[in-house]
């Protein structure tokens, strides 16, 4: 598969669509992850309750990759457990090194399958899932 192939469709639909794009007003946990040999750059913010995610906000300043995988992020994340987090975070990097299945839980990571043999581009698609686990780890889950 050509390296345009996995601009497709559903990763612009993602990207433009940028689910959770802002700042919260009170957040509990901030991370700044950034890819220095792309320039892709996330930060992410959680607010927790119960031990779960009640909200997330990004600002992305990245490729469609990147953006469209925040989108994800977004859509999905309120409600799950840093364990889910976590789980869905294995599930991508499976997905994309090891040709995997993409996480059932979260339907549109089917988006990204094409990725895989891309290497340079998995770390584009993973840097949303890394932000959001520091951001948890900095709210102290």
């Amino acid at each position: 598969m050509s390296a345009s192939q996995i601009y497709h469709d559903a990763i612009k639909a993602l990207a433009a669509a940028a689910t959770g794009e802002g700042t919260l007003a009170s957040a509990d946990g901030r991370a700044l992850v950034d890819n220095p040999l792309c320039g892709d750059r996330v930060d992410m913010e959680v607010k927790m309750t119960d031990g779960r995610v009640a909200a997330i906000a990004h600002r992305v300043r990245g490729c469609l990759l990147c953006r469209a995988a925040a989108s994800v992020i977004g859509k999905h994340a309120a409600g799950a457990s840093p364990g889910d987090i976590e789980r869905i975070s294995i599930g991508v990097a499976e997905m994309l090194e090891k040709q995997a299945p993409s996480p059932a839980a979260w339907k549109d990571l089917e988006a990204f399958s094409p990725v895989h043999g891309h290497r340079s581009r998995y770390r584009c698609v993973q840097l949303p899932f890394e932000a959001l686990l520091a951001a948890l780890r900095a709210a102290g889950c």
